[in-house]
């Protein structure tokens, strides 16, 4: 008999519980969707050819001619400033070609004319031995263009002759430091950013 009477007791409290379990939910619907972000339409082009990501900017070697010349050679001085992302601008004055064949093909094998314009792949830093490359410095760095031109056996080093009257002011067309400390700065530069590209802009 107490078992029937207990029937009716738990069937109330049970209709209670979902009752409450029907009124909570329903006063959290309006929440779920205030949470809920608004979908963002994409245009048909954006479908159809997305944006390539944009590579991260990479350290970066940059030759420019400027207005400026060796006084006492009449060589013009190119400007030479590496970039490196994070740090601020280093710049070093440099000559390339003769400066009677400033005007020369560039592209012509053995002008003696400055750099081509163009971009270059840049090898790795190459100690010389001291007294036996003269005209090339301390070291040697590589460059190699990632076009066609006639222009062999190129790279960047230390012009000791820069500014002397010795026939020697100049180079045959490689980038060459007119100053020791600032070539083996960058060297140094270089090795610790692993910079391995160079863009010649005029």
């Amino acid at each position: 008999m107490q078992i029937v009477r207990t029937r009716p007791l738990f069937s109330s409290l049970l209709s209670c519980l979902t009752l409450a379990m029907v009124l909570a939910g329903t006063s959290l619907m309006p929440a779920a969707r205030a949470e809920a972000k608004p979908f963002k339409r994409q245009s048909l082009m954006a479908l159809l050819e997305p944006e390539a990501p944009k590579p991260d900017p990479a350290p970066t070697l940059v030759l420019e001619r400027t207005d400026r010349r060796l006084p006492t050679t009449g060589d013009p001085i190119w400007n030479l400033k590496i970039e490196i992302p994070g740090e601020p601008q280093r710049r070093f004055d440099a000559v390339s070609g003769r400066a009677n064949r400033q005007n020369a093909n560039r592209d012509q094998l053995g002008s003696r004319a400055p750099l081509p314009i163009g971009n270059y792949s840049v090898g790795v830093v190459e100690p010389l031995t001291e007294g036996h490359y003269p005209e090339l410095g301390p070291v040697w760095i590589s460059i190699e263009p990632t076009f066609t031109t006639g222009r062999r056996v190129l790279g960047i080093h230390l012009d000791p002759s820069a500014g002397l009257q010795n026939a020697n002011s100049g180079t045959l067309g490689c980038i060459g430091l007119v100053n020791r400390s600032d070539m083996l700065e960058l060297a140094q530069l270089i090795k610790r950013s692993g910079t391995d590209r160079l863009e010649v802009r005029n």
